[in-house]
């Protein structure tokens, strides 16, 4: 029962800070959409505090505590003027606050302008999502071990250590991208789910509230009042759909952009395997004579056709884009074979 206490006046204090922190946002948007946005989410957020309020008094007789933002709420406070809300809206939506979606209108996207335009732009290919980074990890594991091999080649390494030193560079940037993936991708799940757990409380505790604040933000972001109040209403009705609706457009999550942290680490490691093992291909295959030049052609046409796929993503040429990564690549390889090459001259 103390628990459920303390969880009530959790809720409670998250709503106060967020409307704290939208009055924050009035005073650092420039535009009167999004200050007209901030200050109603305010308000709701004002208005939803004060049903914790009553709930919590309801169940402990006792009246909730004067509020205090925590020092994590006022160090986001320093955050948002400091670099505005668009470039920290991942950590306003972890603090619970509203309408982050209207950030995430870029070049290229349309505003609505009838409620079945609504969450059009949200769709996406997770396949996609996959093929760039899986790219970007065969890129990196080329770009580092190439360099790697390079600069050892450059300070008088025998073949044996390259080999060594390629293999344990491989093993090392392999495991350390699939860790760093499955901290990303954890902690964006249990961020997400948390959010979600929210958001399921406050849907049953009040429903038309939640339904309004959709609204609001649906009319930020070019909805006439009445189809946004329609949209919104809609949704709120079909709970599971709801939840989906809410993380979007409230929060600026995106749930179908999540997957399992295991899944994720094993493709980055596979990724970057695959890069990484393109520039040990002479050694492994013990070729004696110019290996080094070998592996030197090996990446370089490694390199551009990564840089030719990744134009898939950007839309540029894909000769120029081949061109430009193989030049990236070349550029880091010379300088790392002159590192190891004066490092060698050194200790010789």
């Amino acid at each position: 029962m103390q628990q459920d206490h303390a969880s009530i006046l959790n809720s409670w204090l998250q709503e106060k800070e967020s409307a704290y922190l939208y009055r924050v946002l009035v005073t650092q948007s420039t535009e009167a959409p999004k200050q007209k946005l901030f200050s109603q989410l305010a308000e709701e957020a004002e208005e939803q505090a004060d049903i914790w309020a009553k709930t919590y008094q309801a169940k402990t007789q006792q009246p909730v505590p004067e509020f205090h933002p925590r020092r994590r709420v006022q160090i986001i406070k320093r955050l948002i003027i400091w670099f505005g809300p668009e470039r920290i809206r991942t950590i306003l939506s972890a603090t619970k606050v509203r309408g982050m979606s209207i950030y995430n209108l870029s070049v290229g996207h349309t505003m609505p302008e009838h409620i079945s335009d609504v969450g059009q732009r949200h769709q996406s290919s997770g396949a996609g999502n996959n093929m760039r980074a899986a790219v970007f990890g065969i890129n990196d594991g080329l770009v580092s071990n190439t360099s790697l091999i390079l600069g050892m080649a450059g300070g008088g390494a025998s073949h044996d250590t390259i080999l060594l030193a390629g293999i344990a560079g491989l093993l090392a940037g392999a495991f350390s991208m699939a860790a760093g993936e499955f901290i990303s991708v954890r902690s964006q799940r249990e961020m997400l789910e948390y959010q979600i757990d929210q958001e399921r409380k406050e849907l049953a505790l009040y429903p038309a509230e939640e339904a309004a604040e959709l609204s609001l933000i649906y009319q930020a972001r070019g909805l006439s009042k009445e189809d946004a109040e329609n949209a919104a209403n809609t949704i709120i009705q079909n709970p599971e759909n709801a939840l989906n609706t809410l993380a979007r457009e409230e929060l600026g999550l995106d749930p179908e952009k999540l997957v399992s942290p295991y899944g994720a680490a094993g493709f980055s490691f596979i990724a970057f395997m695959l890069g990484a093992g393109v520039p040990l291909l002479p050694f492994i295959m013990d070729i004696k004579s110019n290996t080094i030049i070998v592996t030197i052609i090996l990446s370089a046409i490694a390199l551009f056709i990564i840089g030719a796929v990744l134009s898939l993503f950007t839309g540029r040429n894909a000769i120029k884009n081949g061109f430009r990564m193989l030049a990236i690549g070349a550029l880091a390889g010379i300088l790392t074979y002159a590192i190891g090459y004066g490092v060698g001259q050194v200790f010789q």
